[in-house]
């Protein structure tokens, strides 16, 4: 009969249109969650200080190096004290940060510097605040391999408070630790040893200064 043939046929047609918009839908479910599931890989986050104490007072940064990594890397002390220099300037309220040039300047005139006690320290530069990295680790390559880029900077964060119940001790200490690049394999053709220093010191000096500042950062940082 016609009629049922045409009704049995419009029948056999929704089904198939509705197995078609079936698996659409499961695409663009699927679809959506890997979107989302990126989105959220690359999320950036609110991170507040972990350390508020440098609010309205002086301060100085004083960076203390291994020989060996200034025999090797002989620009990664100065480059490092002024960027997070600079950084604490323009990022904590009210603070006044001594010149690293003034630092260094110092720290060249007075060879005992790294034997007086911090209250001292902080005495003579004559400041509240003393931020102190002692900068024990700085690599390009890893150990006996120098054909392939691992960079890694490590560093003792201390600070010093010259108003504090004991100046001649930390009063709150941070193992910093960053590598660069994030990926494995990176060989001597794909970069230099310039590009290299530059990308580890710039992933270390934010560490470090993120340490005394509200900021943003990334909410999984070993998202590639």
């Amino acid at each position: 009969m016609p009629f049922m043939r045409t009704l049995r046929t419009s029948m056999l047609l929704g089904l198939a249109l509705v197995a078609v918009l079936f698996q659409q839908g499961c695409f663009v479910a699927q679809l959506a969650g890997a979107i989302g599931q990126n989105i959220e890989r690359y999320k950036k986050i609110e991170v507040l200080a972990e350390y508020d104490g440098l609010i309205d007072k002086t301060c100085a940064v004083v960076v203390q190096c291994e020989p060996s990594i200034l025999y090797e890397n002989g620009t990664v002390y100065g480059t490092i004290a002024m960027n997070v220099s600079k950084r604490l300037q323009e990022n904590v309220e009210g603070i006044k940060v001594l010149d690293f040039r003034q630092v260094m300047q110092w720290q060249y005139q007075t060879p005992s510097w790294s034997m007086l006690s911090y209250g001292e320290m902080a005495e003579e530069l004559g400041v509240e605040r003393v931020v102190f990295i002692e900068l024990y680790e700085f690599r390009l390559h890893p150990e006996g391999n120098s054909y392939l880029w691992d960079g890694a900077c490590a560093a003792t964060l201390g600070v010093i408070e010259e108003d504090g119940w004991d100046p001649d001790t930390f009063a709150k200490t941070w193992e910093i630790g960053v590598k660069f690049p994030d990926i494995q394999g990176v060989g001597r053709e794909s970069a230099n040893a310039s590009q290299i220093q530059m990308g580890l010191m710039a992933k270390f000096v934010d560490e470090t200064s993120w340490v005394f500042y509200r900021h943003i950062e990334d909410k999984y940082p070993d998202a590639i």
